[in-house]
């Protein structure tokens, strides 16, 4: 697969922004992406949720081929005084088709500059225990922090562990 993957952020999400975050978002959740949603996934409880997404405290990056959105991540700001040094990472997702070739890691890398660049230094998040996210977290120095026994409920019904990760940038 050869194509050329430019990252943006978005501040306001055009009617083809959503559609394309949307499709994405139903896409990586029906491949069994462990982010929030059970599958299948109705499109329309896709849209409801990235129409509420870009409010004060949260920045929203893309991954684009070309016109088409192949994946995402949130930065999601601490906003008590107390927690102003840091963040969240949310929501990475690639699509299918796409991942194994370095996506989630650019998409990755652009988040902690600008993270950086507005002096968050310690940036937090977690994942399913098991999933290949993990691996790509400790590869760009995520910190395992602890682990949540039965955190998250599959769609068959089972519980998962959830691992924490920190990073200090």
């Amino acid at each position: 697969m050869s194509y050329e993957v430019e990252i943006k952020e978005l501040t306001v999400l055009s009617a083809d922004k959503l559609e394309q975050l949307s499709e994405l978002l139903v896409a990586v959740v029906d491949d069994g992406a462990s982010i929030g949603f059970l599958p299948p996934l109705d499109l329309k409880e896709a849209k409801a949720y990235w129409q509420e997404v870009l409010e004060p405290g949260v920045l929203l990056w893309v991954a684009q081929a070309g016109d088409r959105i192949i994946g995402t991540v949130q930065l999601q700001l601490a906003m008590k005084k107390n927690g102003l040094h840091r963040a969240e990472v949310a929501k990475l997702m690639v699509h299918p088709e796409f991942r194994k070739h370095g996506v989630a890691r650019k998409l990755m890398n652009t988040l902690e500059i600008s993270a950086k660049n507005i002096e968050r230094s310690l940036l937090v998040l977690d994942t399913r225990s098991g999933d290949p996210s993990n691996l790509l977290y400790h590869s760009l120095g995520y910190i395992k922090a602890g682990v949540i026994p039965h955190y998250a409920r599959s769609s068959g019904g089972k519980l998962h562990d959830t691992i924490f990760y920190y990073k200090e940038i």
